[in-house]
């Protein structure tokens, strides 16, 4: 590989700005997918393609692709997403993408326009699913997991059907399918992200390597005990749909604290008939679980049902399960942790090894079994989904200055696959 002309970070980080004046108000960024705001910030991304050698096109997904053809079809794939949450922050997402950008650049410099390979950078369409709740839409349509025939019918809050908006953007829902064909002669793919958690402030680092992303059960758990009046009923007689779901709401910690990575969390608790002069009859619990190891995952989903129904007997109660969704976890390449490993340790000498709580579309690339890493930076308070959202300037160049060595490093690996 010859010597490469560096990305230009201070330039990716005034697009940035640029971005967020473009698209942001006084909460936040507001490019929530399938929106007019959306549709402008992908045209101001297109205009910046103007001065370099690619095309440009849209899948049937909605995704946008931006491609310099290289010598060889094999392709390097960098991507991420512009779309975010309302009132959202100023780098989830997008940072990726423009980063992206300027490796673009770099890489046309580089080779004169011509690289070994051809290099792609993705805008998947609808990473956050903050309209119609369906994450990483985009993706998942490219790797086959997406499901139709229970999108058609989401709707937002004013009623509009995902369909509907789908249409109204040019997307036929019937043909997201089509999406695979992008899939072809890849053989790699690159995301660069915030970590939007506190572990890299808490160990003092601004970049880290992103060993996969974790896999998630998700399940309604509901106590049921006996309503009865608050004020009569003795408390050796009461049988509380609450208590059992308390004590299971704290015995999570337990279970999570027995794996370092792991985390469990109960984040909604409905009671029924939910006045204060009643003994709770029902309770509706949600729980979330989540680890890289499928194995821990599956000790920590058997340990909570044995604990809900220990603790359901104890409180003379019934407890039943039922399964809200489920996404196995998705480890990433071995090689290419490698090397982003090495990217990171020769910008700023020390990495860290971590993986991703979050969804990102570089779990449903990687489950279709293109080789795939990502790098995190630093996430300031680790706060994301808010206008406050912020990482410093100088671990924004570390990021982008590891990110393209990254790719640099990476297109050295394909040569020798």
């Amino acid at each position: 590989m010859r010597s490469s002309v560096p990305a230009d970070p201070m330039q990716v980080i005034a697009e940035l700005e640029e971005l967020r004046a473009l698209t942001a108000d006084e909460h936040g960024a507001q490019r929530v997918a399938f929106t007019p705001t959306w549709r402008k910030a992908r045209d101001w991304f297109g205009a910046k393609l103007a001065d370099l050698p690619v095309r440009r096109h849209i899948d049937a997904a909605g995704n946008v692709w931006v491609t310099m053809e290289g010598a060889s079809k094999r392709s390097l794939v960098i991507g991420s997403h512009l779309d975010s949450v309302p009132n959202g922050g100023w780098l989830d997402g997008c940072l990726g993408v423009i980063a992206g950008l300027g490796i673009l650049r770099s890489i046309a410099e580089t080779y004169n326009g011509k690289p070994p390979f051809t290099v792609k950078l993705v805008d998947w369409a609808d990473e956050e699913g903050a309209r119609f709740g369906r994450s990483l839409f985009g993706s998942s349509a490219f790797a086959g997991t997406h499901s139709i025939a229970a999108d058609r019918a989401r709707t937002d809050r004013d009623g509009i059907t995902l369909e509907e908006a789908l249409r109204a953007n040019g997307i036929d829902i019937e043909r997201i399918g089509d999406a695979a064909i992008e899939r072809e002669d890849i053989a790699a793919y690159l995301e660069l992200h915030i970590e939007q958690g506190p572990v890299l402030e808490r160990l003092g680092l601004p970049l880290g390597v992103v060993l996969g992303t974790k896999g998630v059960e998700r399940y309604a758990i509901t106590f049921e005990g006996q309503e009865a009046h608050s004020g009569s009923t003795p408390m050796g007689d009461r049988r509380d749909a609450l208590a059992p779901a308390a004590k299971l709401a704290l015995e999570l910690r337990a279970i999570a604290g027995r794996h370092p990575d792991a985390v469990c969390t109960m984040g909604s608790v409905k009671t029924f008939p939910g006045i204060v002069t009643a003994v709770v009859g029902r309770c509706e619990v949600a729980l979330d679980q989540r680890d890289l190891d499928a194995d821990v995952l599956a000790t920590m989903l058997r340990e909570a049902q044995e604990a809900s129904e220990r603790f359901a007997a104890e409180e003379r109660c019934t407890v039943k399960w039922s399964r809200i969704w489920s996404i196995e976890p998705v480890p990433f390449h071995s090689d290419l942790i490698e090397l982003c490993d090495e990217a990171i340790r020769e910008t700023t000498a020390t990495s860290y090894r971590l993986p991703s709580g979050p969804l990102h579309d570089a779990a449903e690339v990687a489950r279709v079994g293109i080789p795939t890493v990502m790098m995190f930076v630093q996430s300031l308070r680790g706060i994301s989904h808010n206008k406050i959202e912020d990482t410093r300037k100088e671990d924004l160049v570390n990021a982008i200055a590891a990110f393209d060595r990254l790719a640099v490093k990476t297109l050295a690996w394909m040569e020798s696959q």
